[in-house]
């Protein structure tokens, strides 16, 4: 916490890193004294609420802020980040690892090479990318079998998860469906992907609707499926009936990584991404979306 003082009038500020909903819960909950402003890198939708609600003031990197003390009044919209430019060092790689942690695999080279496909050397620099990130300790003892350990879970998912939507593949394709229950008929209607052999799994809401239901509605749905191209995608589409639509309430995107493809899991029916994978997605749907993110973080971590 840094004390300043403007115009003889004493303020407390304090950096909330990446400025995400969860940290903004943590700073309200975890405290009986509370700084007057809070600064971040970039602070989400539901960061701000949050923050705002508890007469906290707030400033970013890219120029935003909402400061209301006795002395002093700011509220800037601040320059909003149009092509957010991928992480140091991440790469499709190491977020397939970062995955496969998160899910619960042990950190040797062997596992992750088991887990998600990749070579012995694409593991192997993938789990030293995450090291020398300080998001894994590596241990003495060397070779495939020697495991490393996640000292803090939740700074490894918030770094993934960043990096996860800065690397989001940008070929998608919407289509039109008249569905009420997306999580119910995407069940029904997938099943002819299924059965042509294309893999796919849910994200997004729909996805979290069946891992840790917290939205109340649920109206558009987000889909990985097993192609790279437009004409892939509208390939599977038309498998399933469904056509091309701008502003349709379905997306179908690639499988960003291995993990979300090998690593999905079958629920009421319908394949759905790893969590982590649903998590990432999840945070940029607004505050809604980021509540249900970090609803889900909870529920999968028994919390």
């Amino acid at each position: 916490m840094i004390d300043l003082e403007l115009n003889g009038k004493p303020i407390t500020i304090e950096w909330l890193n990446e400025g995400g909903l969860r940290q903004a819960h943590e700073l309200l909950i975890g405290r009986k004294e509370h700084p007057d402003v809070v600064a971040a890198r970039h602070m989400s939708p539901g960061a701000r609420k949050a923050l705002s609600a508890a007469g906290i003031g707030w400033v970013d990197e890219t120029g935003a802020a909402e400061i209301v003390l006795d002395f002093l009044i700011v509220s800037k919209s601040g320059h909003p980040i149009k092509a957010p430019q991928k992480p140091p060092r991440w790469t499709p790689a190491v977020l397939a690892i970062a995955e496969a942690l998160l899910c619960g695999g042990r950190a040797t080279v062997s596992t992750m090479q088991e887990t998600t496909g990749l070579s012995a050397g694409s593991a192997t620099n993938a789990l030293r990318t995450l090291t020398e990130l300080g998001l894994i300790d590596a241990q003495a003892r060397r070779g495939r079998n020697s495991a490393r350990r996640i000292p803090d879970q939740d700074r490894l998912l918030d770094a993934y998860a960043a990096a996860a939507v800065s690397m989001m593949p940008q070929t998608a394709l919407t289509v039109g469906v008249t569905w009420r229950d997306p999580a119910t008929a995407l069940a029904e209607t997938s099943q002819r992907w299924s059965n042509a052999g294309i893999s796919w799994a849910a994200t997004s809401t729909v996805a979290a609707s069946v891992f840790a239901p917290y939205l109340a509605t649920v109206t558009t749905g987000e889909v990985y499926v097993d192609r790279k191209t437009i004409a892939g995608l509208d390939e599977v589409a038309a498998k399933a009936d469904l056509r091309p639509i701008e502003g349709g309430r379905l997306t179908l995107r690639p499988f960003p990584t291995v993990t979300a493809r090998l690593l999905a899991v079958v629920k009421n029916g319908l394949s759905l991404a790893p969590w982590p994978r649903v998590y990432a997605d999840l945070r940029v749907v607004g505050v809604r979306g980021e509540e249900a993110a970090e609803h889900l973080r909870g529920v999968i971590r028994g919390r």
